[in-house]
């Protein structure tokens, strides 16, 4: 069984080395490969001298390229486990063991961490708060599922998902609540676990900015609602020929 971690990285080169040698740590069998938006830093220097593959972007794409380019690598090599984690050093490595365990009881398709499943210290800004229990509630409404944390990027993933994680669907900037409806659509099974997590030690994140927030919330509400739309049918048949 081959595993492989993908860490997408913008300007993380506080961060990168520590997180990939707490991977290796939690995990040894584990490969990992850092997908570099364009970064302006030392991200890929340190990345290499951390002893993992580095996959370039000629120019920054954003958060959603980045994790699909690392999906797409995944596919082509033939990977089984994918772990997806930002490189901020806001998601523990210690949880990859049992979350992998889980993927491998057959019971879902993807694992995913969430902050808020339980009491934790993880603190979120009010506004980021209101957005992730509003568009939570939304996902668990239509997905007739518990989500608590719709923006979580820890994530373990089965290879069955890969194909429709390279195809078309895939929301190539912000893949957060909308996605997860997507994956319900076409019968794919999520589950999310309660973890601890740590702020971004990171004050270049791929998520932050007024303007960023504003256009997710904007772009995110479109986006649930033209799946909802196109609905059901459209992408279970898609998914049925992928």
């Amino acid at each position: 069984m081959r595993k492989l971690a993908i860490i997408p990285a913008y300007n993380e080169e506080t961060n990168i080395a520590s997180v990939i040698k707490n991977i290796k740590k939690t995990d040894p069998e584990l490969e990992i490969v850092v997908i570099n938006d364009c970064s302006c830093d030392k991200t890929v220097i340190c990345a290499k001298e951390a002893g993992v593959i580095v996959l370039n972007h000629p120019f920054q794409m954003g958060y959603g390229i980045a994790i699909q380019t690392g999906y797409k690598y995944a596919l082509e090599n033939k990977y089984d486990i994918i772990v997806q984690l930002d490189g901020d050093g806001q998601h523990d490595p210690k949880y990859i063991p049992e979350m992998i365990r889980i993927l491998n009881g057959k019971a879902t398709d993807v694992v995913i961490g969430s902050r808020f499943k339980k009491k934790t210290q993880y603190k979120t800004p009010i506004a980021r708060r209101i957005g992730i229990i509003f568009f939570g509630f939304i996902a668990s409404m239509i997905t007739h599922k518990e989500i608590t944390d719709p923006t979580s990027g820890y994530q373990v993933i089965d290879k069955k998902v890969l194909p429709f994680l390279v195809s078309e669907y895939f929301p190539c900037d912000f893949p957060d609540a909308d996605f997860l409806i997507m994956l319900h659509y076409a019968s794919f099974k999520i589950q999310e676990i309660p973890m601890e997590m740590y702020p971004s030690r990171s004050h270049k994140s791929m998520h932050r900015g007024i303007i960023k927030n504003l256009y997710y919330i904007f772009k995110m509400c479109l986006s649930i609602t033209l799946t909802v739309v196109r609905g059901k049918v459209e992408i279970e048949r898609r998914a049925g020929c992928l």
